[in-house]
């Protein structure tokens, strides 16, 4: 099936969506990175307010290139960063905040249970960081810009931005997972076929 989706993410959006499905977003994305989840994790551990609202919001695994003009943000290249990275901070941060949806590429490990009526994982291909630009069309704002351009959290507006693969949905179905365990079937199955 194939879906567009407009933010922020309510339940029903993402209790519809299934593992392989096509999904392309309209509206405001936060791009963050390590340092940012690292960030997030310890002001919400402080009880300190976080700059900007992640009540169903969509957090884009991205380390964007930009470039300022006449004052204003433009993005050059915007492609999704290997989420595996984040993997370890994701339960916490869904544990603690209603983030809908997770962008970013080559899936992540065990998350799939954190997810579970709560978010969806949204897999981008990587090397596509100019066609990811081309639906990016404002740059709301940066937050935490010490942490260097590729690790701010940047407030980007988009429309039609994908496609996008659930790749892990909030059932718990897991694509990337699946996809390894019949590759591991069928090598193995081809080893003791032909051993000998």
């Amino acid at each position: 099936m194939e879906y567009h989706l407009k933010t922020p993410l309510k339940k029903n959006d993402i209790n519809q969506l299934q593992a392989g499905d096509i999904v392309y977003i309209t509206g405001n994305v936060l791009t963050a990175r390590d340092e940012a989840h690292a960030r997030i994790l310890e002001l919400t551990e402080k009880g300190e307010p976080l700059p900007f609202d992640l009540d169903g919001a969509i957090i884009y695994h991205c380390g964007p290139l930009m470039k300022k003009t006449n004052g204003l943000w433009e993005v050059v290249a915007a492609g999704p960063t290997t989420s595996g990275r984040m993997s370890k901070m994701t339960p916490t941060l869904l544990e603690k905040h209603n983030v809908c949806a997770i962008i970013g590429k080559g899936g992540m490990q065990d998350v799939s249970e954190s997810l579970k009526d709560k978010c969806v994982y949204l897999a981008y291909t990587g090397g596509c960081a100019a066609l990811a630009a081309e639906s990016i069309r404002n740059v709301c704002g940066v937050y935490w810009s010490d942490l260097g351009m590729p690790e701010a959290v940047w407030s980007m507006d988009v429309v039609e931005f994908g496609p996008l693969i659930v790749g892990i949905d909030s059932k718990g179905s897991d694509l990337f997972s699946n996809v390894q365990k019949h590759a591991k079937s069928v090598f193995f199955g081809y080893l003791r076929a032909n051993k000998g």
